[in-house]
């Protein structure tokens, strides 16, 4: 993706390890810290694999109260702007991510490759910056995607890594191709670039690389406007237009992905899963990522029906997916991660972070499930996440009151998870409420109207909403708009219970409703002062089957 406006090319800086292994000596370790500091103060945080044991929830650190804004147990920058997730891969022991980055916002532009890795996918090692911007004459490094290249079809040897990605020059979008022959921490850019130039379209870019085994091809999708490009090739350099997938009324699409998975994990129903980044707006909604479901014959792709949403929050974006591949094949088309980023272009400059600008998402876990309708995705935080987990707290179970309701006891760090089982009420209406309040103001509400099926998140009352600039121009005002609007999902009116796992960070919410058939991810920026969290009820009673509260240790 390219709609950021930032193009002036400068020194990076690499960001500091999230974790470190220990030393087996003081005298060594001061050794170590010394040659890190002087590596990263030169510019370079070397190249290796990261610690293959993570931290259990003992080990990792307890996020300091008052740290801000900057959340506890999602991976952010550690300085400067992050957007679009680039698609993890696996390679020796270690997944291998990549996010735009670009270290000179706000004053500079231009987005790069920065790299990550990690055993589990919760706590991330900063390895720097993997391919920088504006070093081969077509411009900055933008969204695409790497793929390990096993048996060497593009030349590079077997096992190299391959990026195809978006280059912007003068407002011409250009695929390029990058290679690594040291798993991912450097790449070099092919001689032959642009692999594909651009035949004179507006949008030209984000290609997704997928294998088509069935077919022995490679296939590349490209968001193209209103459409998505379907090209193959058996050499990932040469590329052949095969197809398009045209859609209207979503805005203009952006991140393709394309993957098969089996609804509810039966092999003999394998479908294909389409995506991309889209525009709700004319459903109500804002931006976040559409799906399709269908049939791929090796050239086309065919729908079976209108398009769903993977997170019906207004801060879950370009995201991208995968499988493991230390898995067998019916594990991988049973299961898959995914990740996004946790914001939305309509406010994403006028948030009020400082040194840092925007976040991912936890990692999810996806299936396509039916009971016996549409295949739908569901997803589910990975279970990796338990070894952030504390001791639980008990919710009493009981009838929740009007007003400022049942006091839960969190944690005063900021980053705790709350499940809890809601009875619907006998006369069929009413809502439950979790407000988060800061200061004694409640900035965001989490809660389920029994008499809509819905579950929702309200963040009028936050940092963001409460106070637009009197000097705000038209679009900055439309994304005041945006961040103020409710947002809501189905979460089964028929239903004589719901469960909601609700994720709170210092500044998001990410909520699963039922088993997370249905998400709401939101950025939520409290006001100064005591962190509180009520549990009440409005518009009828409603009662409390059973919960916890789990304080959630930090990964930086």
């Amino acid at each position: 993706m390219i709609r950021n406006p930032f193009k002036n090319p400068a020194n990076t800086f690499p960001g500091r390890p999230l974790w470190w292994a220990a030393g087996a000596a003081v005298a060594a370790l001061v050794v170590v810290l010394s040659l890190v500091l002087s590596l990263v103060l030169s510019g370079n945080t070397g190249k290796g694999p990261a610690p293959t044991t993570p931290p259990d929830a003992a080990q990792s650190e307890t996020p300091a109260a008052g740290s801000g804004y900057r959340p506890a147990y999602h991976l952010t920058p550690e300085q400067r702007w992050m957007n679009d997730p680039q698609r993890p891969f696996f390679l020796d022991g270690l997944w291998h991510y990549y996010y735009l980055y670009n270290a000179d916002y706000p004053e500079g532009n231009g987005t790069e490759w920065f790299h990550a890795t990690s055993t589990d996918m919760v706590h991330w090692k900063n390895e720097g910056v993997a391919i920088p911007k504006f070093r081969n004459g077509l411009g900055d490094i933008e969204t695409g995607s790497a793929v390990v290249d096993t048996e060497g079809t593009a030349g590079f040897g077997k096992g190299a890594v391959v990026a195809v990605l978006t280059q912007q020059h003068d407002g011409v979008q250009r695929q390029s191709l990058f290679y690594s022959t040291d798993n991912g921490y450097s790449f070099t850019s092919y001689d032959g670039n642009p692999v594909m130039e651009n035949p004179g379209a507006e949008h030209w870019r984000d290609p997704r690389i997928v294998r088509d085994e069935a077919n022995n091809q490679w296939l590349m999708l490209l968001a193209e406007g209103h459409k998505i490009g379907f090209y193959t090739s058996q050499d990932l350099l040469q590329w052949n237009y095969v197809s398009s997938f045209d859609r209207e009324g979503l805005g203009v699409l952006e991140c393709p992905d394309f993957f098969q998975m089996d609804v509810n994990g039966d092999p003999a129903r394998r479908t294909w899963v389409l995506a991309a980044s889209a525009n709700g707006a004319g459903e109500g909604g804002t931006t976040g990522l559409a799906y399709w479901t269908g049939n791929w014959d090796g050239k086309g792709f065919t729908a079976d029906g209108d398009h769903q949403w993977l997170d019906a929050g207004p801060d879950f974006y370009a995201a991208v997916t995968w499988d493991d591949p230390r898995l067998t094949d019916g594990q991988r088309k049973s299961s898959r991660h995914t990740i996004g980023w946790m914001n939305n272009w309509a406010y994403a400059r006028e948030l009020p972070t400082k040194d840092w600008f925007g976040a991912a998402s936890v990692v999810r876990d996806i299936r396509l499930e039916s009971d016996g309708g549409r295949p739908a995705l569901v997803s589910t935080p990975t279970p990796a996440l338990k070894s952030l987990e504390g001791a639980p707290v008990q919710i009493p179970a009981g009838a929740l009151q009007d007003g400022p309701g049942q006091a839960l006891q969190v944690p005063d760090t900021g980053a705790f998870k709350v499940d809890v089982e809601l009875e619907k009420p006998e006369a069929g209406n009413g809502e439950a409420r979790m407000l988060l309040r800061s200061g004694g103001t409640t900035y965001a509400t989490v809660g389920y109207d029994f008499a809509a099926g819905k579950a929702f998140v309200v963040r009028d009352g936050d940092d963001v909403a409460g106070r637009q600039r009197p000097d705000a121009d038209d679009n900055k005002a439309a994304g005041h708009d945006t961040y103020r609007q409710v947002r809501t999902t189905e979460g089964g009116s028929g239903r004589d219970a719901v469960r909601l796992a609700v994720y709170v960070d210092r500044s998001s919410v990410e909520v699963f409703v039922e088993g997370g058939s249905q998400t709401l991810t939101s950025l939520v920026f409290p006001p100064p002062g005591a962190k509180e969290v009520g549990l009440a009820a409005a518009g009828g009673r409603v009662n409390v089957k059973s919960g916890t509260v789990t304080p959630l240790a930090g990964i930086r």
